[in-house]
């Protein structure tokens, strides 16, 4: 049972702890597919190798938060004796715990030694678990959430898991040139962040040339410039246009070709999720079973780099700056702000064949991942 504290928020509790373990169950299938799906991705050449190995980085590091997060609520709706609040989760736009849940997480994870050094291992909370099984035939309850709460911060102290930010990191592709006054060295720099706006996992990539007389991974004047200039400009409702741009206007050096941004989610799923139009009757008319009953949505935004051109700088000198190709198709360029912008559905049989039958408008263009329960992933156009 799913119980809302407060109507006007598009967030509720999941107070009942069979509905919290469901959902955290149906996570971990879609992560899993969805690294799966990544694969694919690269397979078919929309991902590049490097860009593959990084978006999949991201999806374990999802993954893992969800991971954790069942941990922390295990014992959700059980008389622990202790008050410890269920997971929020956004179920109107995104189908994914709310922002200040990952905020949280982080906060955690700074003090997970701290709590460690004061709590019993694994193995003595296990033997006092079943020296109350045996011994006073209760269940027990408290110790069980003790060990949830253990086994918590172990994995928050293990690291790897998506946060609230995730700083850029750059990875060299090649350099050309073989003046090393005049190399250029091409980067992949990629960061990610969950949108406090749409509640969802939001992956940069941007590949780069670098034409400064110090690599750009080894500046260390470059580089934390770079880093803390692309965090501040990851918010959802900037266009990548105005990304690019003011990062090619801020540093004279390096020259953007191509950046892209993907939204992981989405998650749409009738036992969790409030949804309208088409996706609410395919969900409705597949009648999927526990488990496969749900469709994640992902959005691709790519914006390319058509040419250069030369303008001066100061008395005699000039700078590169990049022309970016926009989308020709009925103006939509300008209003996307980006040269491409694609959509693609990550689904399970049953809704797949609902989706099918029903032909909805507006699918047509839309990429389709159909899974099976056995792992594996076809793709339709």
């Amino acid at each position: 049972m799913l119980e809302v504290s407060d109507l006007t928020r598009d967030h509720v509790d999941l107070s009942d702890g069979f509905a919290a373990r469901r959902y955290f169950a149906k996570f971990a299938a879609i992560t899993d597919h969805l690294a799966r799906v990544t694969q694919v991705l690269a397979q078919e050449a929309l991902l590049s190798t490097p860009e593959e190995t990084v978006v999949s980085t991201y999806v374990r590091a999802v993954a893992k938060t969800f991971d954790a997060l069942g941990l922390k609520y295990l014992l959700t709706g059980r008389d622990t004796g202790v008050f410890f609040g269920s997971l929020a989760f956004d179920n109107h736009e995104s189908g994914f715990p709310v922002h200040r849940e990952i905020m949280q997480m982080a906060s955690d994870a700074s003090q997970a030694g701290k709590h460690l050094a004061g709590m019993p291992d694994v193995a003595t909370l296990k033997d006092r678990m079943l020296r109350e099984i045996i011994g006073n035939l209760s269940l027990p309850t408290k110790l069980q959430f003790a060990l949830s709460q253990r086994l918590y911060y172990e994995a928050l102290q293990s690291g790897g898991l998506f946060g609230v930010q995730n700083d850029p990191l750059a990875i060299w592709l090649e350099t050309t040139g073989e003046d090393p006054k005049a190399a250029r060295r091409s980067y992949l720099v990629h960061w990610a962040v969950y949108d406090s706006q749409i509640n969802l996992p939001v992956v940069y990539l941007l590949e780069l040339e670098d034409t400064g007389r110090v690599a750009l991974a080894a500046d260390d004047t470059r580089w934390p410039e770079v880093q803390r200039h692309l965090m501040a400009q990851a918010l959802g409702g900037l266009k990548l246009l105005t990304i690019a741009r003011g990062f090619d206007r801020d540093f004279d050096d390096l020259h953007p070709k191509r950046l892209k941004r993907i939204h992981l989610g989405p998650m749409y799923s009738q036992a969790y999720t409030r949804q309208s139009g088409p996706i609410q009757s395919v969900l409705d008319a597949a009648r999927a079973p526990e488990g496969q009953d749900w469709a994640l949505a992902l959005t691709f935004e790519e914006l390319r780099s058509e040419r250069v051109e030369e303008e001066r700088k100061g008395w005699f000198g000039s700078v590169e700056r990049e022309v970016f190709a926009l989308d020709p198709f009925a103006g939509r360029g300008a209003e996307t702000g980006a040269t491409l912008m694609s959509r693609a559905l990550v689904l399970p049989e049953r809704p797949y064949q609902a989706l099918v039958d029903l032909d909805p408008p507006g699918f047509h263009d839309v990429r389709k991942f159909v899974v099976s329960p056995q792992g594996q992933v076809l793709s339709y156009r």
